[in-house]
Formats: C-alpha cells, structure tokens, sequence
C-alpha cells in the first residue's frame, strides 16, 4: 500500500471508526514520511544578501542545502528537524540589532543564532549572553572576536584573520628573515590582526622595525618604509585600499627583487587591473609593482578528495551549489568563497545537538526544552561544540579556545601576472608543505635588510715598503754619522762642535725614523688587541726621538746666544763651556717629554678607535653595503693632548727659529757648527708647523696621513744628517759656511786625522822654548788661514750656484 504525505489529507476515513484510523494512519505516516512527528529545532540566522559584504547570496543556498541533507539524515538527530528563519542584516550593525529583537521575541524560540559580517557578529554575540545562546558564525574573521570574556558563547567556521599570521611567522622563519615592516589600513579588523602579528614576532625573535599606517592616503606611510630600507613589508588594507598602496609603491620604487610584500589573499585574482578612479597609475605600472608578492589566503575548500561528514567531496558540494545557484557566475555571487564555510557551519551544530542528546537525556533533559533561561542546555551545547572535530567540504573542522576555526592557510605567489601556489600551512598540526619542489619563484628570497659588509681601510703596502725602505737608509746613516763622531771624538774640529750633543741628535733621529715603521702598522698586520701596543710605540719613538735630536740642536743654538748677546762681563765668565750644562739642558727637555707622556698614558692611556664612513653600493649588488672602517690610535681626551704638546713643541720650534736668526752672524771655537745647526733647525721647524695640521686633516685618509706624516719624518732626519755630518750647506743667499760643515773636507783632504794629543806632543818637540807671544801669533796665523779658506769656498759656491 503506498500513501504519499500530499494525498493524506484528502483521504478516506475508514468506517471502522475515527480513532482506529487515526492510529494506523500515524503508523503510516511515520513509515513513509520520516520527518513526520519530529520536534522542530529552531536557528535563527542573519545573512547579508546586500551591503558591504554580501555573502548571503551563497552562504544561504549553502547553508539550505547543509538543513535539507542533516534532516534527511537517520543517524543525525533521528527526532529532530531543523528549521532556518533568516533574516537580510544588508552586513548593517543598525539593521541587525531591528532583527536581532524579532529573533529574540518573536516566536518560536531559536536555540542558536548564526550572524555573518564581523560588525554584525560582535553586536549578535556580546548580546546573546544575555539570552543563554550560542552563537555560530560562518563569515566572521575580526580577531577581536576572540576575546572569550567578551564573547564567551561564540565560535565561528571562518577563521580569525590572526590565523594568517602563524602562516607569516613560520615563512619568515624559513626564509631566515628577523627584520620586517608593516603597513595597514586604520580599521579595527587590522590593527588587531597587526597587534597579534607583534606578539607572535616578538615570540620567534623577529623584530617589526618599521609600522606605518594610514586612514585614506597611504603616500607619506609608503614613504616612511622606503627613508627607512624595509625590505619584508607585510600590507594589511581592503582591495580598494591596496590599488592606491601599489600606486605609491611604483612611484616610490618599493619593489623589485629585493622586495618581498605580503598580502592578504582574499582579492579578486584581478585586483590590481581594476580600473580605479582614484589612482593614476596605469595597468602595466601596478602589474609592475604588484610583480612577486606573496599572499596568505585561507582554505575555505579541501584540496584533498575526501568525503567528509556530509558524504560530499569539495568537488561534488560546488557542482550541488552551482546548481542551487541557477548558473550563476561564481565570481558575481556575493560569499561564494565562504559557502563552504556556511555548510560546514551547519554540520558543524548539527553534530554538536546530535551530540548532546545523551548527556541531556541522562540528566532527564531534552532539546526542545531549551528556554533563553536554561543554561544546563547551553553548557552542553557549548561543551560539544568546543571538542568538534570533523572532515566537512572547507577541510578539517575544530575550533580553538577561543572559539574560532582552525583551517588551512594557503601561500601563493604572483608570477608573470597570475597566482601560483607555492605551499600551505595547516594550523591544526603547525606543518608548512610545499607544493613540488617550489620553495621560492624567482632567484631565491632577498635579505631582509641591507647587508652591510664591514670593511677595514689598510694603508697601501707599497707606500708603505717605499717609505720603509727611505727610513731603513736613514737610520744606516745615521749609525754612520754616529761612528765617524765616536771614532774621531779625539779630533779638535769634532771636538769644537760638541760631538756628544752631535751623538744625541744622530740617535733622535734614529728613533725618529724608526717610529715610520709602528706609523705604518695596522690591522692588515697586527691584531686589533695588539694595536695599542702599537700605538705606544708610535708615540714614544716619535716624542723621545724628537726631544733627542731637536733638543740637542736647540741647546747649543740656545748656548751660543746666550754667550755672545750678553754684556761683555758676563760674556768674559760665559766663555769657559762646561759641557755638563749642555748635557743638562737636553736632559730637562728629555725629562718633561717623558714626564708628560708617563702622566698621558696613565691618566688617559692610547687605545684604538674605529672611524666609520660613508657606505658604499657596489655595483651589481642589491643587499648589499660596504661600510669602510679605519682604526685610530686615540684616547678619550686626545685633542686636549695634542694641544698640550703641539703647544710646548711649537713654542720650542719658534724659540729655536728666533735664536737661531739672531745668532746667525756669531762665529765661535767652542761650538764651531751653531750655523748648520740654526739651518737644520729652519727645516725641521718648517716641516714639523707644516705636518702637524695636515695630518690632523687628513687622519681619515690613510694613505695620505701616513706619506704626509713620515715623509716630513725622512725629510727632516735626513736634511738634519747631512747638514751637520756630511756636506757644506748652500743656500740661495748665500749665507757664511758653517765651520762644522767643513770638517770631513779638511780632515780628508788635508789629512788632519791626529788627535790634539799628537799635535800637541809635536808642538812641544819644535818649539819648547817659545813663549806664550808666540803662540798666540801662531793662533792668529791659523785663524786668519781658516778664514781664507772659508772664504775661497764661499766665493766658490756662490759662483757656482750663480751660474746654475
């Protein structure tokens, strides 16, 4: 006998008798109309099919199809049936609150409510705990909505837009990325989902060292992160916003291939071809600046080819929802994307009601006793959808603590104008896959930021072994010149020039010269912890050396003026030389210089300094920066230093230029080279004013430092050798030879080589008994014969010198 539910009313009452039939009909109707004598379960849903968000106009076939399948269902709430009463919300906060009160006092009683935008959900849901209901959201991604104190019966099939975010962190992590930057639009949605981003960066040790936002214009943000080198910029902005963004990046230049964006996945695949009124930029310039970003979209739609709860593949619930839709076009169809989402929302309550009957039952409770008083009910609705866990058509479905979707995140990346998947990322398991062999397009991810390549600046080898070579020759002669006075000591004209002080000056410079070779060393040869080692040895070499050789110098300059611009009396006492007052006054200028160094390197001592410059691109190159380094002996106090001695020294320098102009004429015995010495000292003064400002000029450049600094060293040593040891001094004016500058030539060409001992020993042999008479006129005999010499020397320079 077959009885169809539409012919069942009009059909016939048996005679039998009115309840007799009445029974056997009810055994029939409950045998060929299942959903015949089940309690009705009420859900009372908001689905925006206008407005911002129109994602009704899929969500709501979706969710259609999700009830009709549930009720058909033997396995799944066998007693029940579950009944949609919907209402447009046109994605309006003003417009749901109007709907929300004829939910809540309209009958029937609504056991669950199910809002869609993220406005809309934060009004349904702060409410709700007022009334003892749940509330299941399918399109909702504000992460404020994770708050469970504020929302603490709320869960939501779409995920939280913070679950972009673990998607983020684990690609900087895998790219080796610690330093990104962020840009986002003003909105509440975004500042959330940046202020999670923060913590969970914070978490992994990578730092957001630039965070730009804007309201309506992104120009001066876009600005900011490019004055401040981002190179991983992470966007968060609407599709509207994003054009304007891109046009501000092409005209700023931020991107290419040491650019990485991130976005939002969630455009339209053309988004950046939209023409846009408010941009003036062209198509071919934002396909441009959009090239190679990377997007994190979640996975509303198993990849997989799984039949889940429902018993529908992906695959097979989007031809059903085609179908439902009337062929329209996926891409005009507000919410298409999120439809998956909507019917696994459906499942997902109707697993959890299915789930609570035998807990209600053995506390002698059932669903339809549900009240907005009950909250026994509610817990045990709440407490099965919290442990839900089940493959529906968008994947795997479980919620977190906070009520919201655990889902998969897709990666794509732009290439050539269209997107390709390049992984995926399953927060359930924490797991980042890959699709292939793909881990980057393009040739590899760039830096995150300028690499900056510190570089030492050494000073140039072969201007150092050039000066090298010059100072080893100097101190050659100076041991020369060193010898020759020690071996000839006993002579009379070696004699009357002071051959000790003379000894001194030639050992000054010797140590002058060999201060070149610590001036040359640098980090190229010794190890920075050695270098103020180093830098000791620069001084001390440098500052002995000159005490030495230009102290010697000065003093018999300074003793010669002395002697011969006083009154007669006090010049006839002065006459007799003792040399230990001489020895005396160079050993004082030795002992303020030793003095003033110990007390420098104990107060403030030497170490090195590291002088930075500006960095420089090399060519070919685009992460990377030379930054150029030089290390400097220096101390905390240094120029106050360098005042304090090039004071002392310069007064000396000029004191010695003045005494040895005044004493230019004066001609003795008892220091018979005070004339080569008052030109050695012109020189050394010269070159020592000269080099001293120089260099400080130039102590960011090495090489010339170094080539200003130990030439005047070589110069002055060597002009200081010659003039007193070796040859006679010429000059343009012609100025008197000194008697010192003639001693080699008189000893070698005359062979004047005995000591005053022999002379004497000869002079007692011939002529024992002359007087003192005569030898005072044998003295003015050899005086005026000197003189004549001197003067046929002169006269013959002078000439030669005339004619060249």
């Amino acid at each position: 006998m077959a009885v169809s539910c539409q012919s069942l009313p009009g059909g016939r009452r048996s005679i039998i008798g009115k309840t007799l039939m009445f029974a056997s009909l009810t055994l029939l109707f409950s045998w060929s109309c299942p959903a015949l004598g089940k309690k009705k379960l009420y859900i009372g849903a908001l689905f925006p099919m206008s407005g911002g968000w129109p994602g009704g106009q899929a969500c709501l076939p979706s969710a259609q199809m999700a009830l009709d399948l549930v009720n058909k269902r033997t396995d799944i709430l066998p007693e029940y049936e579950l009944e949609l009463i919907h209402y447009d919300s046109m994605c309006d906060p003003g417009e749901a609150t109007k709907l929300l009160y004829d939910l809540l006092y309209t009958e029937p009683i609504k056991m669950v409510l199910m809002p869609g935008c993220s406005s809309v959900s934060t009004l349904v849901a702060e409410a709700a705990r007022m009334w003892n209901l749940i509330v299941l959201s399918y399109g909702s991604s504000s992460p404020a909505l994770s708050n469970r104190q504020r929302f603490p019966t709320f869960f939501r099939t779409h995920p939280s837009a913070t679950l972009h975010n673990p998607t983020r962190v684990q690609l900087f992590q895998k790219w080796k990325w610690t330093k990104i930057a962020t840009i986002q639009q003003t909105t509440e949605v975004f500042t959330s989902t940046l202020d999670d981003l923060e913590a969970r960066t914070k978490e992994a040790g990578i730092e957001i060292s630039v965070r730009q936002s804007f309201l309506t214009d992104p120009a001066p943000a876009v600005k900011n992160l490019k004055r401040q080198d981002a190179r991983i910029i992470v966007g968060l902005f609407y599709e509207t916003e994003a054009r304007k963004v891109f046009c501000e990046v092409y005209k700023e230049k931020l991107y290419g291939k040491k650019y990485v964006w991130f976005l939002i996945g969630w455009y339209a695949d053309n988004w950046f071809k939209i023409k846009d009124p408010s941009i003036n930029c062209t198509v071919e310039q934002m396909t441009e600046a959009v090239e190679g970003h990377v997007t994190t979209e979640i996975v509303m739609l198993n990849p997989e080819t799984v039949r889940g709860a429902s018993n529908l593949t992906s695959q097979e619930f989007l031809n059903q929802l085609m179908s439902k839709l009337g062929g329209k076009n996926p891409e005009e169809t507000g919410g298409f994307q999120e439809a998956p989402l909507a019917y696994d929302a459906v499942w997902a309550l109707a697993l959890a009601l299915n789930k609570t009957v035998g807990p209600l039952k053995a506390k002698g409770r059932r669903l339809e006793d549900f009240n907005y008083n009950n909250r026994d009910i509610t817990a045990e609705i709440y407490r099965a959808l919290n442990t839900s866990s089940f493959e529906g058509v968008s994947g795997h479905v479980v919620f977190d603590a906070q009520g919201s979707r655990m889902a998969w995140t897709l990666i794509e990346q732009l290439q050539g104008g269209s997107y390709k998947k390049i992984g995926y990322f399953d927060s359930t398991k924490g797991n980042l896959s890959w699709y292939g062999n793909d881990r980057w397009i393009g040739p590899g991810p760039p830096a995150d930021q300028t690499v900056v390549i510190e570089e030492f600046r050494f000073l140039s080898q072969k201007l150092f072994v050039s000066v090298s070579v010059f100072a080893g020759l100097g101190i050659l002669l100076g041991i020369v010149c060193l010898t020759f006075n020690i071996y000839n000591s006993n002579v009379r004209y070696i004699q009357n020039s002071q051959p000790y002080l003379n000894n001194m000056t030639a050992v000054g410079c010797m140590m002058a010269l060999a201060a070149v070779f610590p001036l040359g060393l640098d980090g190229h040869h010794v190890h920075r912890k050695q270098f103020p080692v180093v830098c000791q040895f620069r001084l001390w070499l440098l500052g002995l050396g000159f005490s030495l050789a230009y102290g010697s110098m000065f003093t018999k300059i300074w003793w010669v003026h002395t002697v011969f611009t006083k009154k007669d009396d006090k010049k006839e006492k002065r006459k007799h030389l003792e040399p230990w007052k001489l020895y005396a006054t160079v050993g004082v200028l030795l002992v303020i210089d030793v003095l003033s160094l110990m007390i420098w390197q104990i107060v403030d001592p030497l170490h090195v300094t590291v002088e930075k410059f500006v960095r420089e691109a090399p060519k070919g190159d685009l992460d990377v920066l030379i930054q150029p380094l030089l290390e400097h002996c220096s101390s905390d106090k240094m120029n106050t230093w360098l005042g304090v001695v090039y004071g002392y020294k310069g007064l000396l320098l000029l004191l010695g230029i003045f005494l040895a102009y005044e004493t230019k004429s004066i001609s003795t015995e008892k220091i018979n080279d005070h004339r080569a010495v008052g030109m050695a000292i012109y020189n050394v003064s010269v070159l020592c004013m000269i080099t001293a400002p120089v260099t400080m000029i130039l102590s960011s450049q090495q090489d010339a430092s170094f080539a200003f600094a130990s030439l005047a060293i070589v110069f002055s040593v060597y002009i200081t050798l010659v003039v007193l040891s070796v040859t006679v001094p010429v000059l343009t004016y012609c100025v008197p030879v000194s008697t010192s500058s003639i001693q080699m030539r008189r000893l070698i060409t005359r062979g004047e080589w005995q000591s005053d001992t022999q002379e004497t020993v000869k002079t007692q042999g011939s002529s024992t008994n002359n007087n003192d008479e005569e030898k005072s006129r044998q003295l003015e005999r050899e005086n005026k014969e000197l003189q004549k010499i001197i003067q046929e020397v002169q006269d013959q320079l002078c000439y030669t010198v005339g004619i060249q």
